[in-house]
Formats: structure tokens, sequence, C-alpha cells
């Protein structure tokens, strides 16, 4: 499969016009017809749905779509890494981050390399542990900034100097804002926002002996962001990691830890059975050492 042909598939999921596709890739609408024609007999299946003028992606059109952005990113990368040299450093790291205090540390850390590597460009995405993983084993993340624990098995890893407590966020006007600490009584009578993983809820139980059928669990989350606006807007408490607190730089709320403590550490996972380009590899050496002065 010529990549080429991939760019023009793209380029009509975009504008959902064959006209227009063949106008911004400068070629004749005919060529860009059979192009596609010949792709979906390649593929086997029907990438569009043809009404008159408009084109849209059938179901195997809209996955294709997913998987052809993913197969260009990858091969722009590749032809990034092979042009380095050991006087002139470039390429492309793709690093996911988890949400929490580890987030200053590791942009310190990209900053500083670029300082030394101008040329060193970075892909940056946040999610939570799940997302992140999924992402580093399908190739789309380099490395990933997570909390633990990760699968030994599956991914080699940098212990990084930042550990979170966990507990509960609430309005700083709220009464239980005065509390030193919260128990697993506390929890039974609150409306919480818990998070979407399992384990994560599963340790937390673990700690402080929840009863997880007690709790009144009003919203789920992956990310804090939206968390937090209802957080601000409602009557909820959000059960989290301190570093999100401290990421929304917000004094109407405040973070109240658990009793008895549960902490978390942080590590830089990449997968095991990898190819390390050489840009991972110097970026993986500056971080190790890095990590080790902060």
């Amino acid at each position: 499969m010529d990549t080429r042909v991939i760019k023009y598939f793209l380029t009509v999921a975009q504008t959902n016009n064959i006209t227009r596709a063949a106008q911004q890739l400068h070629i004749t609408q005919p060529t860009l017809s059979r192009q596609i024609i010949e792709l979906e007999k390649e593929l086997g299946v029907t990438l569009f749905d043809r009404q008159q003028r408009r084109m849209t992606l059938t179901n195997e059109g809209a996955l294709f779509q997913q998987r052809a952005s993913t197969i260009l990113s990858l091969v722009n990368q590749t032809k990034q890494e092979l042009q380095n040299t050991e006087e002139e450093l470039t390429g492309v790291i793709n690093i996911g981050c988890v949400v929490s205090k580890v987030s200053k540390l590791i942009m310190k850390i990209i900053s500083n390399f670029q300082k030394k590597y101008p040329n060193v460009k970075f892909n940056l995405y946040d999610g939570n542990g799940d997302l992140l993983r999924q992402r580093l084993d399908s190739g789309l993340e380099d490395f990933a900034a997570l909390i633990e624990p990760v699968e030994a098995a599956k991914y080699n890893f940098i212990v990084l100097p930042v550990r979170e407590r966990w507990g509960l966020i609430v309005k700083s006007s709220d009464p239980l804002a005065k509390k030193k600490s919260i128990t697993k009584d506390d929890l039974y009578k609150l409306p919480l926002i818990v998070p979407t993983r399992n384990i994560v809820r599963d340790e937390i139980s673990d700690v402080l002996k929840l009863d997880q059928t007690k709790l009144n669990v009003m919203a789920t989350n992956n990310l804090p962001s939206n968390a937090y606006e209802l957080l601000k807007t409602g009557n909820y408490c959000l059960l989290g990691i301190e570093g999100i607190v401290d990421s929304f730089h917000d004094p109407k709320l405040t973070f109240i830890p658990f009793s008895p403590h549960k902490e978390t550490g942080h590590v830089l996972a990449w997968r095991k059975n990898t190819v390390i380009t050489p840009v991972m590899e110097k970026f993986l050496q500056e971080f190790a050492t890095l990590a080790e002065n902060q």
C-alpha cells in the first residue's frame, strides 16, 4: 500500500468531497477517484458512501481512517529518526503523561532536553493510566509517565522522584475542608466523583477497608478537567490525588488526605522488546540523569 494513496484517502475523508480533495492534492478528480476505488479493491471493503457530491465514511472507512493516520505518523517519525547523526540529533518523541505532580518534572526535563537538542520535537498526550498503556502498547507513545503500579513483565521503567497522596478534594467553603484527614466513615456520607479505573478504586478500598457498595458514587472520571467543573458547580466531592489541586491552582478547592495514609509513586515506562531509536536512547540517558538531580 502506497503512503501517497493513504494521504489521498485521508484528504477525501477530511473534505467529504472528491473535487475539493483533488484541488487540495493538486491532482485531477478522475485520478483521485480511481486511486480510491483501487484502494477499496485492495482492502476488500467500501470506504465511502457516495451520495451525489458528498463522500461520507462507512464504518470500515472510519476504522481505516484511524489506522491510516497512525501509519502516516509512524512513517514520518521513522524518516526523521533515520536522519539522525551524532552531530545533530533530530526526531520526534511521543510521550504521554498522567495529570499529577509528575507533570512539572516531565515538562522541566523536556525543556532542558530541548535546550541541548533543539531539533528534537515532542508530541505530548495527557491521559489516565489505562489509556496511556493502550497507547504504549500500540506504538502511539514512546514513553509514558504513569502512576504505580506498572506491569514489570511488560514494560521497562525508571522510578521517578515524585510521590502523591490520595484523598478527597472539596470546596474550601465546605465544612469538610477543616478536617485534617478523611476516613471511610466520612466517605460513606458524601456524593462522590471517583476514578474510572477499577484498579485505583480497589487499591483505595484495600487501604481504607472500604465497602464500595456503601459509597454514593454520583459520577466517574478518567481525567480531572471535567470533574473539576462539576466539583465547582455542584455538591460533589472528588476522590483523587493531591496533584490535581496543584494543577488547578484554585484556592477555592482544598485537598484532605485519607486516613489511613495512601500514597503512590510514578514511573517513566516504555515497552519491552521494542527498538530504541538514537533519539529515544539519548532522551533516556538525559532523563535518568536529570531525574536523579531533582
